[in-house]
């Protein structure tokens, strides 16, 4: 059963998905400032984001089974004001120890109402179109945070970084619990009743390990896209307004990605998602020069944001229950979990062109999959055009 949300309920969905992916937008800072501000080594820094992203993995993979029996209101809720309360805590605090144990639990609750809110876009009329939207709106967050949070870092500290992480988590929130959509009980029981069989297909399964597998890259890469900058001896002004670009690149991208729903065969995208990462991710981890840098660099992240858009649209016509999708942040962060900590273990034993290599490695394997997907052509949606 699909469903129209309104107004506030489609707001609350769209600031839930910023809040929850907030790691998309913020990883070049996030370990930035960790180097930069706290003192960490590159392995070290990966490792505090990538506890964030293992708490998160667990999280969605222990909620989504259950998504249809939770209320998911409450969760997302509690979920974001645990992890606003989490980050504040972070701000007061240059111990491992502690900013570890805070990044974990952060991850567990902002993810647990993250898979509410995907779960929820996956049961709505039209899942590509709403994520879509979710993917512009992150977008405008993220060019008001590229513009704006570097410069209160600058001014203020380091510790600023998760006060802005804590406030956005809060607002999420309080957004959350007075405009939250959910199904009635009728709505759910009939549900329950009258929905899809159990078991997943296994086209969406070889879908989930594609996209995982890009998250890898795109965090391994992206985590580290600022410190290869300064690696390289580009100003930080320069680097600002390359994280600037990318916003406004990103902004365009989601929009494309729900104006061409009809127009761009999802296979032609899921084909070519994986190949242009690679090429992306090798150029900015080996160029010299500063415009291939800012070039690859703007456009990095604009590849995921729009495959994805198309992978979540035909994994929710595929997997109507929205259990799947439920685990959109399972899928997403537990290969975002890897990519920081792989990252700067890379950089550390051979170097930043080791990352470019993975890089090459994930996106073969990932292309393999998203090829499986469309092996057995009786399970595609009737709507998805054919190449």
């Amino acid at each position: 059963m699909s469903h129209r949300f309104g107004f506030k309920g489609n707001l609350a969905l769209m600031v839930s998905h910023c809040a929850g992916m907030l790691d998309l937008v913020a990883l070049p800072l996030w370990i930035g400032v960790l180097v930069s501000y706290y003192k960490f080594d590159t392995q070290q820094s990966g490792s505090l984001v990538t506890l964030f992203l293992i708490g998160a993995v667990c999280a969605s993979l222990f909620v989504a089974p259950k998504f249809k029996r939770l209320n998911t209101r409450l969760v997302a809720t509690i979920g974001f004001f645990v992890s606003g309360v989490c980050f504040i805590g972070a701000s007061q605090s240059h111990e491992f120890t502690v900013l570890a144990a805070l990044h974990f639990i952060a991850g567990l609750s902002a993810s647990s109402a993250l898979s509410m809110a995907h779960g929820t876009l996956a049961r709505g009329e039209n899942p590509h179109k709403l994520f879509a939207i979710a993917g512009f709106t992150l977008g405008v967050m993220g060019f008001v945070f590229m513009g704006a949070t570097p410069n209160i870092t600058q001014a203020v500290g380091g510790q600023a970084l998760f006060v802005i992480f804590g406030g956005i988590m809060l607002l999420a929130s309080l957004i959350c619990l007075f405009m939250f959509p959910s199904l009635s009980v009728t709505e759910k029981a009939q549900a329950n009743q009258v929905e899809t069989p159990s078991k997943i297909p296994a086209s969406v399964w070889y879908g989930i390990v594609g996209i995982s597998l890009m998250a890898i890259t795109q965090a391994m890469t992206f985590s580290f896209m600022e410190r290869v900058g300064h690696e390289r001896g580009f100003a930080t002004d320069s680097i600002t307004v390359v994280l600037i670009a990318l916003a406004v690149i990103n902004i365009v991208a989601a929009a494309l990605a729900g104006i061409f729903e009809k127009r761009i065969p999802a296979r032609a995208v899921l084909f070519a998602g994986p190949i242009l990462q690679i090429l992306l991710s090798n150029i900015m981890m080996n160029t010299t020069g500063f415009v291939l840098y800012a070039a690859s660099a703007a456009f990095f992240v604009s590849i995921m944001l729009f495959t994805h858009t198309f992978v979540f649209g035909l994994l929710a016509r595929l997997d109507t229950s929205g259990r799947a999708m439920a685990a959109t942040p399972a899928m997403l962060m537990i290969g975002a979990a890897i990519g920081p900590i792989l990252g700067g273990t890379l950089i550390k034993l051979v170097g930043y062109h080791g990352i470019g290599i993975a890089s090459l490695v994930f996106g073969a394997i990932s292309l393999m999959c998203f090829m499986r997907v469309f092996q057995n052509r009786s399970n595609m949606p009737h709507s998805e055009p054919v190449v």
